[in-house]
């Protein structure tokens, strides 16, 4: 896992912008995918697990740059 403490805010801030432009490309080509008569399901499948973990890696950088913190 990546420890995100060695990276300054703006890099993580730029670092989820590329993530979620990923992600959204990512949905875009699972959607073409599968609007296709003989959808590839292997293809659309490893996109899917690739956009997932596109998805926890954001969750993570946003639970770094805004922590819970119970006062």
């Amino acid at each position: 896992m990546i420890d995100y403490s060695t990276f300054t805010e703006e890099a993580l801030e730029a670092r989820l912008a590329d993530l979620r432009q990923d992600h959204a490309d990512l949905d875009a080509a699972i959607n073409a995918l599968t609007s296709v008569s003989v959808p590839d399901l292997i293809v659309i499948g490893r996109l899917k697990r690739k956009k997932l973990a596109l998805k926890d890696e954001m969750a993570r950088i946003e639970d770094f740059l805004n922590p819970d913190i119970i006062a």
